[in-house]
């Protein structure tokens, strides 16, 4: 049964899509409504691929080990791509068409609420930590409540995020010109990257590869954000050949990033390596080839699709919400909470965990979103007393 979950997801993703005709193009590819779309199907990805990690990736115990899902535990990192690609992309168009944006409160708008619904959901996490059982005190209670751990696993991106927002700002709003901004955002991605490779694996902050195997695509979404007319009036010239090279790409640059993982290895500390942090960038650089490819591939296909659906539009309007949430119930119904601790009810059956973790996932941040708006409603009510 869990083999439905892939003609299921076509068809959330296609339902109701539009295709152009030979010669037009989806001259919507890029707006608002198709990136909120993408981002929103990404988000059902990103949960598939959390149930994969539960079920049917290769390194939990065989006991547990269920074959289905194991196609999303690997593309993580490029699903994520899709995100930090339309953030950059969103970021400089609101830039460039809404007068003041960056002067008019940005940080209270585009950051704090996103910071806010991050601790919001991780105190929920907390809560449920307690309950089912886990001994939290002193020091490690701090670090929770803090943040400096993650009390939700599942939390990095929006702790990642805001600092690429925010550097977008201040490139953006004190560099005058705007090629050095794109500049500043660059070598300050390059410098996290290298950051992230610098630090072993650990309980805290950059713990790991996926705190930087994405992010790269932010400064790529703001370079074509800039230069969109240009390079789209080159690309329907060639859309043809353009198309063929991006699906060649993929699978040449995934052979690379598999061979880079397997023969320099991103846990260089586990077993001594030498230049470990050479050989993380080795596998950060398939990685971000890979994940360029298939970013690229797909909105070449974009530039001929339209998609656009209530169920999309649904998701697009919970994304954040959704993609912060559903681990929980990944966490209470899989053989353990954290890998380390009883949980709360293992479902043993794969088809009935996955649609549960969505079910719920989705419910959960529905509550949320409607909790936000209701907040906002009532702050901007009080504003305008």
């Amino acid at each position: 049964m869990i083999y439905l979950v892939y003609p299921l997801l076509l068809f959330s993703l296609l339902w109701n899509c539009k295709i152009s005709k030979k010669k037009d193009y989806n001259e919507e590819a890029f707006s608002l409504s198709q990136m909120k779309a993408i981002q929103g199907f990404a988000a059902i990805c990103i949960m598939l691929h959390h149930c994969g990690q539960k079920t049917s990736a290769s390194w939990i115990d065989k006991r547990y080990c269920v074959p289905g899902l194991g196609f999303f535990v690997p593309i993580g990192f490029i699903l994520v791509s899709l995100f930090t690609f339309c953030s950059g992309y969103g970021l400089y168009k609101s830039f460039k068409n809404k007068e003041g944006y960056l002067e008019n409160r940005f940080i209270r708008k585009r950051i704090v609420p996103i910071v806010v619904l991050s601790y919001a959901v991780s105190f929920i996490y907390l809560g449920v930590r307690f309950a089912i059982g886990e001994k939290i005190k002193g020091a490690k209670l701090l670090w929770y409540v803090t943040g400096l751990k993650l009390c939700n696993p599942y939390n990095w991106y929006v702790i990642v995020i805001p600092f690429f927002y925010l550097c977008f700002y201040c490139a953006f709003r004190y560099i005058k010109s705007e090629k050095t901004a794109v500049l500043a955002v660059l070598l300050f991605t390059i410098a996290y990257q290298i950051l992230g490779a610098s630090i072993d694996h650990n309980d805290w902050w950059m713990r790991g590869e996926w705190w930087y195997n994405s992010v790269h695509l932010f400064v790529v979404g703001i370079f074509f954000a800039r230069h969109e007319e240009k390079i789209l009036s080159h690309i329907k010239k060639y859309y043809a050949a353009y198309l063929i090279l991006g699906i060649f790409m993929i699978p040449i640059t995934y052979a690379f990033s598999e061979f880079a993982k397997g023969y320099f290895s991103y846990y260089g500390e586990l077993f001594d390596a030498s230049l470990k942090v050479l050989r993380r960038l080795m596998c950060l650089l398939g990685e971000i080839l890979l994940s360029s490819s298939v970013v690229f591939t797909l909105f070449m296909i974009g530039l001929k699709i339209k998609i656009g659906n209530r169920f999309l539009d649904m998701m697009a309007r919970i994304t954040l919400e959704f993609y912060l949430i559903h681990g929980l119930y990944a966490e209470l119904f899989c053989y353990a909470f954290e890998g380390k601790m009883r949980s709360l009810y293992y479902i043993k059956n794969i088809a009935l965990f996955t649609l549960v973790v969505f079910v719920l996932g989705l419910s959960s941040a529905l509550i949320i979103k409607r909790c936000e708006d209701f907040i906002r409603r009532k702050t901007v009510a009080k504003q305008n007393a």
